[in-house]
């Protein structure tokens, strides 16, 4: 894991990879709770007789799921400290290009894209590419903006 302390670590890392997340198995269960919270009960993602016909060979995960788990992805890749505060500030750009099948695993992997210092820290851009197990292209791209209050 990498662990960067304060604004000066954050700033000479960027460009840099911060790290790699685990292995993580998408499983039906959640995608079916993720279903039922959000409302989207999709045949894709939660009819797996009428899926295993379907494009895919098989029911797939929720974009937004798989956006979602991007905090649990990366809780083991790296660390900032040194904040008395973390904010998400939201996305700049998000990307799906490939179907995460159920059954499958996924990882994250996060590059510092930028830095920008402000009167209480940074804004700060981590592009996260969410990797499929045996898949080539990734099923999920995020610059996700951070506020670190110093």
């Amino acid at each position: 894991m990498v662990v960067l302390n304060g604004l000066d670590a954050v700033e000479r890392a960027v460009g840099c990879e911060l790290g790699v997340g685990s292995w993580h198995t998408i499983e039906q269960e959640a995608v079916d709770a993720f279903a039922e919270v959000t409302g989207d009960h999709q045949w894709i993602h939660v009819d797996i007789a009428r899926a295993a016909g379907g494009p895919f060979g098989g029911t797939i995960a929720h974009g937004y799921y798989t956006l979602s788990l991007l905090p649990a992805l990366l809780a083991d890749a790296y660390d900032l400290q040194g904040f008395a505060m973390k904010v998400n500030y939201g996305l700049d750009r998000v990307r799906f290009p490939s179907p995460v099948r159920v059954g499958t695993s996924v990882r994250a992997r996060a590059t510092l894209a930028s830095f920008e210092t402000n009167a209480r820290g940074a804004r700060i851009v981590i592009r996260t590419t969410v990797e499929i197990r045996s898949n080539e292209t990734p099923g999920c791209v995020a610059d996700t903006v951070t506020l670190l209050v110093a």
